[in-house]
């Protein structure tokens, strides 16, 4: 890559983190009780006031994980407290939904104990609260933010304790005498969705090709350009798509023109798009190396990927890994995820049935890594990496038509294959 993106953090407009320094917990600092029913624990930290703020506290964690012994609750028709105790002091961060659909409470270096398991599971959490162990060394307290009027966090001493406490909607009243007794459960099963379903007739596919302008991407033995590739499989891919009823196609650049990885991203979301389709091709230090591989986001699982993904974003390989507050932001996109793999997964499948008779093609499989353009568009999303500009056979592909014409071709049936299974709502 020869021009840096913008760090995944650096952007305003998407930034998802509000993380304020870390601090240590030595010197303890009293608050007054919380004036309701089972409140008798008394905060001896700064705390969060309101909704509005967001603020990162506790110590440094030890090598071992902080372990969460148990979970409790305490209802009000007004409050609900939710308390997790922890065997130590622990660091708390809170991330928001770029729509503002979900906080997200995480312990980056903490895990569950056998006991507080059980408790995610037998009811004793109540709405709105979800727990969840989302790595083996991370835990997350999801919130919809159509749950409650406000809330605060804070974390308390002898003993360590994170105290969340929420104050519901004027029409909700979750006292236990009128709570269901299956509403503990619901909570377990479901959880707040980035997009809700809009009403419109036609599904709205943007495809991008990738790099473009001073940004050539990868370069091949024979100096070819990644960017001339993708634009034009992108836009035999749009003269494909455009040919389906009820198909709008849009693309990020429709010519040589450099597009920040940011407003490529703010394109689809703007327009409400229901698939993001990004073409690139790959590159390789050994030239022997060729074939196809899909991206979704997600954490890289091999070294390569992550490589992958950092030659895409522009950026180090050490600011690129997907970290815990990756994962956690996760659960705001949990119905994208689950579909981005599905269309992944499609488009792979269509990749190797439609090209293997006529090319020699290595199946490098479905994949997930921290692709920016991945992270920040709120629909299903995925990456194509069609060939090796790398590798001389498959750079001299890359010159014929009729490749170019193939791999579109091969991108086209596997959207209409996961559009005809309905795996995706046309919004």
């Amino acid at each position: 890559m020869q021009e840096r993106a913008p760090w995944l953090f650096s952007l305003k407009p998407l930034t998802l983190l509000v993380i304020s320094t870390l601090f240590c917990l030595s010197s303890p600092h009293e608050m007054g009780p919380v004036a309701w029913a089972g409140s008798s624990d008394k905060p001896r930290t700064l705390s969060i006031q309101g909704s509005k703020q967001s603020h990162v506290r506790g110590t440094p964690a030890s090598l071992a994980p902080v372990t969460i012994r148990n979970v409790r609750a305490t209802t009000s028709p007004e409050k609900i407290r939710l308390v997790l105790d922890l065997d130590r002091h622990a660091t708390v961060i809170e991330q928001r939904a770029v729509d503002a659909s979900q906080v997200v409470i995480a312990l980056p270096d903490a895990w569950l104990s056998q006991a507080a398991q059980r408790r995610t599971l037998d009811g004793t959490i109540p709405s709105p609260f979800m727990v969840t162990q989302i790595t083996p060394q991370a835990v997350a307290v999801s919130l919809p933010r159509t749950s409650f009027q406000s809330y605060r966090q804070f974390l308390l001493s002898d003993p360590p304790r994170l105290v969340i406490d929420v104050t519901l909607p004027l029409e909700q009243d979750l006292s236990p005498a009128s709570v269901p007794p299956e509403a503990p459960k619901r909570v377990i099963s479901t959880a707040a969705q980035p997009f809700a379903p809009r009403t419109k007739g036609y599904t709205t596919i943007v495809i991008d090709p990738g790099h473009g302008g001073k940004d050539p991407g990868a370069r091949g033995v024979r100096k070819t350009e990644e960017k001339d590739i993708t634009l034009k499989v992108g836009l035999q891919l749009r003269k494909l798509l455009s040919k389906q009823p009820g198909v709008r196609v849009l693309m990020t650049r429709d010519h040589d023109v450099f597009v920040e990885l940011e407003e490529r991203a703010r394109f689809a979301n703007n327009h409400e798009a229901d698939l993001f389709v990004s073409i690139h091709v790959n590159s390789h230090p050994s030239r022997t190396v060729k074939g196809i591989e899909i991206y979704h986001f997600g954490e890289a699982k091999d070294q390569r990927a992550l490589e992958v993904a950092a030659r895409e974003n522009g950026t180090p390989i050490s600011n690129t890994g997907v970290g815990w507050e990756y994962l956690v932001a996760d659960l705001l996109t949990t119905k994208k995820i689950e579909e981005s793999l599905e269309l992944a997964w499609n488009a792979k499948a269509a990749m190797v049935a439609q090209m293997n008779g006529h090319y020699d093609i290595d199946d490098h499989g479905v994949k997930t890594a921290p692709f920016y353009v991945l992270r920040f568009t709120s629909m299903p999303s995925i990456l194509a990496e069609i060939a090796y500009i790398s590798n001389p056979s498959e750079e001299e592909l890359l010159h014929k038509p009729v490749f170019v014409q193939d791999v579109a071709q091969s991108l086209y049936q596997g959207i209409v294959a996961f559009l005809s299974a309905g795996k995706s709502d046309i919004r």
